[in-house]
């Protein structure tokens, strides 16, 4: 038989039960939409990952006490600080921060409970990438004069004040009269942190006024940034850094109380935790095609018993076993390939609709769309091969005494 006529045939053989067709296809449909759908969410969640790393700032080095390491948060001090400002070179930057535990803040009759309050030192909006709006951020003489001064983020701003200018009020933060003189701009949140609602001050008025319990031994920071001047520096200046601490802190370079991160390496650690969640998805997935591909085996083998008679007639007509095989092979893939291209319009849509209705961000994969429709098709091969070798194997007189 002519190849045009097998795939008429097994064409034909599909529509006589339409509604058995379209259900067989119901777990292709389900795995690969489930692939291309699972990778975009993968894909999408390490997307925003990256994305809100990279927007703690450009060519960012962050300098924090080592986990796991006894005693390390008492040695990373705001003179590790000083230290990498006057000995690093490479750099166009370096800030700060520590922040007490919450506190109330007043302004006239508005109170706010539980606000983050940041220390940072002068250079934080440079270093950070992250500007001020209006007014002006305190310089480095105020710092080291502990200069009783505030910088708003947006939304706190908003809430203290509404429509009324903020620049030179007074707003009172935990027992501390303090005068704003700066707002920064809307950021948002960023990895789980809202920056608009914290309130920036001085680090040292943060050690003298809110964290006087932990000036013995020396004033302690909880990080350390450090702004490279570009891309290619980043190794040279964290060989700096590291050489520095190291000998502040009297410890060995090897084994440091401190630990150096670039933003690429936070982001390589969060794709490892996304990339173990997207094989198991992956997984899940390819269960589900499993499970199609077995619904395709089992109704190729009831539509064989059905058919008996008329793969009798087909090769007591001159139809050869091999025509047989293939016409049954080929409904198979056709059921696959039918389930795989719906799966593949689904799962786009799905993506898309999980991103645009969802809090969940998504990005297709390109790839993910060959390899589920290619995964559909080879399912439909493997699981319908068995069926078909079953009918070309039928004995022609056999098979027209069928009742």
């Amino acid at each position: 038989m002519k190849p045009k006529k097998i795939l008429h045939s097994a064409w034909e053989g599909l529509m006589l039960n339409k509604i058995r067709s379209v259900l067989t296809t119901l777990g292709v449909i389900i795995g690969v939409a489930s692939v291309i759908i699972m990778l975009a969410v993968s894909a999408g969640t390490e997307a925003a990952i990256a994305e809100q790393i990279n927007a703690l700032g450009a060519n960012l080095i962050i300098v924090s006490p080592a986990r796991g390491v006894p005693g390390a948060a008492k040695t990373m001090l705001i003179d590790d600080f000083y230290a990498i400002t006057d000995q690093v070179v490479g750099i166009t930057g370096v800030t700060a921060e520590q922040a007490p535990p919450a506190l109330t803040v007043k302004a006239e009759d508005i109170t706010l409970e539980s606000i983050a309050v940041i220390g940072t030192t002068a250079d934080f909006p440079n270093v950070r990438d992250y500007a001020v709006s209006s007014g002006r951020y305190f310089d480095m003489s105020e710092d080291d004069r502990k200069a009783k001064v505030a910088v708003l983020g947006s939304g706190i701003a908003n809430d203290l004040f509404g429509e009324t200018d903020p620049l030179g009020q007074t707003i009172t933060v935990g027992s501390t009269k303090l005068t704003v003189i700066g707002i920064m701009e809307s950021k948002g949140m960023v990895a789980d942190i809202d920056y608009d609602g914290r309130i920036y001050l001085p680090i040292n008025l943060v050690f003298q006024k809110y964290m006087p319990a932990m000036t013995i031994g020396g004033d302690r920071v909880k990080t350390i940034y450090v702004k490279a001047e570009s891309q290619e520096n980043i190794p040279s200046v964290i060989t700096q850094i590291t050489s520095v601490l190291a000998e502040r802190h009297d410890v060995d370079a090897s084994k440091p109380d401190f630990s150096v991160q670039t933003q690429q390496d936070i982001i390589a650690t969060q794709e490892a935790t996304t990339s173990a969640f997207r094989d198991l998805l992956a997984w899940v997935a390819g269960i589900s095609l499993v499970v199609g591909g077995i619904g395709i085996m089992n109704i190729m083998l009831v539509s064989v018993t059905e058919r008996t008679r008329e793969i009798g007639l087909r090769q007591a007509l001159g139809a050869q076993p091999s025509d047989v095989l293939l016409q049954f092979l080929l409904e198979a893939v056709i059921l696959s390939l039918a389930g795989g291209f719906i799966g593949v319009i689904i799962g786009v849509g799905g993506s898309y609709l999980f991103g645009a209705l969802g809090t969940m961000e998504t990005a297709i994969v390109p790839v993910s769309i060959p390899i589920a429709f290619g995964a559909a098709a080879i399912v439909g091969i493997f699981f319908g091969y068995y069926p078909a070798t079953q009918a070309a194997k039928l004995d022609p007189i056999v098979a027209l005494r069928h009742e």
